[in-house]
């Protein structure tokens, strides 16, 4: 059986406009951008449905990851873009594409957005934004999101940008920072061939989200 060549998937240092917001890439040194992104992944909220696999508590560890996802970007593996309101600059969340495979032509995506964001559709745009840059920019084929069961909100997000419910996987992620307990995790994913989202996404085969 032939065997398809690894093409490294394009993934220029750009913005993403459209739907009020500007997803750009973080600016690398930049202390005051760095202390709003820890602020975030220091929120409660945030805490309660994900665990950082390397813990960032300082400014300077957000700043290194800054670096680290740049040199994602360099070797094709993945991207990382502060979601920002395109009038004014500010800064809203964050959204990424991770585990970029260039022979499947995968990805998986994950955003967060800031307690005094939310509310306003900030991740439901950011992430439609994202999706067709992926799609039709980048050339991907399948995009993964997995969010931890329960966690309706996202669920919501991830439907009404055409992600299908695929099933839960049991115990594939951290429930907390020990990195010792497990929780379930609900998978979606979306296809360079399915349609576009037009209102509430139909439901896969994934049924629905536990809450």
């Amino acid at each position: 059986m032939p065997e398809r060549a690894a093409v490294p998937v394009p993934l220029p240092d750009s913005e993403i406009a459209g739907a009020g917001l500007l997803l750009r890439p973080h600016r690398a040194g930049c202390a005051q951008e760095a202390r709003t992104v820890l602020r975030g992944l220091s929120d409660p909220e945030f805490l309660r449905w994900n665990v950082l696999g390397q813990p960032m508590t300082t400014p300077e560890d957000v700043l290194d990851y800054f670096a680290r996802m740049a040199q994602l970007r360099t070797d094709g593996r993945g991207v990382s873009y502060a979601v920002t309101e395109a009038a004014t600059g500010v800064l809203l969340g964050q959204i990424s594409l991770r585990a970029i495979e260039p022979t499947l032509r995968e990805a998986r995506v994950g955003y967060w957005v800031l307690p005094e964001a939310r509310g306003r559709g900030v991740a439901r745009r950011a992430l439609a934004l994202l999706s067709r840059w992926a799609f039709e920019e980048a050339g991907l084929h399948r995009v993964e999101l997995g969010h931890a069961a329960g966690h309706a909100a996202s669920c919501r997000v991830a439907e009404r940008c055409g992600y299908r419910p695929e099933g839960l996987l049991r115990e594939a992620m951290f429930a907390d920072s020990t990195l010792e307990r497990y929780r379930d995790l609900h998978l979606h994913a979306r296809l360079a061939g399915d349609p576009e989202p037009a209102g509430r996404a139909a439901r896969g085969p994934g049924g629905e989200c536990a809450t």
